[in-house]
């Protein structure tokens, strides 16, 4: 049985989720500003503070302080909070990771005492280190629950399995099941989800990292692609008078204003994604090559500096937006790739991502 606490939660409140701040503290911060939080307010944090982004260590400890400043701020595990037990139960595919995984609160461990993996012999020697010097951070991390229960709602960090006793879904499911928005659930109220970026499921829609709000599906999906996604941010889905609602926040700082207006006629949209880099050639324009996606059987416009040929096959190099985008002279614009020929990739203020003509700006 997952660890699952049920809350009942005065009404009259605003509720703020956030999951996936990877080590973003300053993100999460500017988050939390943006949405103006308080200590009247709840606040979930649905796993995964660590790994991949530069401090997770500070946000660990950081959601510890919120913590103990509010009783109605509530922490998840996520598969990212826990990798440190495969130290303890020497599981040596855990030094692999590290050595390739720079950004990691265990490292960040080792840094904080001058310390590196080659001055440990054994997991054994590695693993009495964190014990003896961090074990508050690593209790609190290893004793998140899996899940909250709430009257209105369930948050778990990556989903339950589709079954009438969700309350079963196995621990691996919770915290690592991938694309959970595609495989449903059973329960009877809606379910909040990081760990698998929302932009995944954009292969033939409009381009975003902005959450997935599906009330016939009863899930909110909300994982924004911060420090894994090129033009990923950190979301925070709001939840007031019976409605969801979201705001986000990002590290694109290089803006521009559009001067020419554009309007879009090809209606051309999706996104390419990992791991689905694999395309069968259909037509190649002057900046642009339509491909099917072989994975997943959608058509996709592929900025043509993004594929690598060999004969009619093609790989995308990286995930990259296929959409394309009208915009309005004076609309205000964040510069995600100006170095392709003919167009320019941009998110604009409500979070889409897509090409537009370079003349427009």
């Amino acid at each position: 049985m997952l660890h699952i606490e049920k809350l009942h939660l005065d009404a009259d409140r605003r509720v703020i989720i956030v999951s996936d701040i990877h080590g973003s503290k300053e993100l999460f911060k500017r988050l939390l500003e943006k949405v103006a939080y308080t200590t009247e307010d709840y606040l979930f944090i649905d796993g995964d503070l660590c790994e991949k982004g530069p401090n997770s260590l500070e946000t660990v400890r950081y959601v510890q302080e919120l913590e103990r400043a509010s009783d109605r701020v509530f922490t998840t595990q996520g598969n990212c909070d826990i990798l440190f037990q495969h130290v303890f139960e020497g599981n040596e595919g855990i030094q692999n990771y590290m050595a390739n995984q720079p950004h990691s609160i265990l490292h960040e461990m080792l840094h904080h005492h001058q310390k590196r993996m080659e001055d440990f012999s054994t997991l054994e020697e590695l693993g009495e280190f964190y014990r003896k010097h961090f074990s508050s951070e690593l209790d609190w991390l290893g004793s998140r629950p899996v899940a909250y229960e709430t009257d209105a709602f369930i948050i778990v960090h990556a989903g339950i399995e589709n079954r009438p006793d969700w309350e079963n879904t196995s621990k691996q499911s919770a915290l690592a099941m991938p694309s959970f928005y595609e495989q449903g659930h059973q329960a009877d109220k809606p379910v909040i989800v990081g760990h698998w970026p929302a932009v995944n499921y954009t292969a033939d829609k409009i381009s975003s990292n902005n959450p997935i709000i599906d009330m016939d599906k009863r899930i909110v999906t909300m994982d924004g692609g911060n420090q894994i996604k090129r033009d990923g941010q950190l979301n925070a889905v709001i939840y007031e008078n019976d409605r969801f609602s979201f705001t986000y926040v990002d590290n694109l700082y290089s803006q521009a204003v559009v001067e020419q207006t554009h309007k879009d006629t090809t209606g051309c949209t999706g996104t390419v994604t990992y791991p689905n880099y694999e395309f069968k050639f259909l037509q190649e324009d002057s900046y642009f090559t339509l491909c099917e996606n072989k994975s997943l059987g959608v058509k996709q416009w592929v900025k043509n500096e993004y594929l690598t040929h060999s004969g009619r096959e093609m790989r995308s190099k990286s995930d990259v937006s296929s959409t394309f985008l009208s915009v309005k002279e004076g609309d205000v614009i964040f510069i995600i790739n100006a170095d392709c020929d003919g167009y320019v990739l941009i998110k604009n203020k409500q979070g889409q991502v897509g090409w537009i003509p370079k003349a427009c700006i």
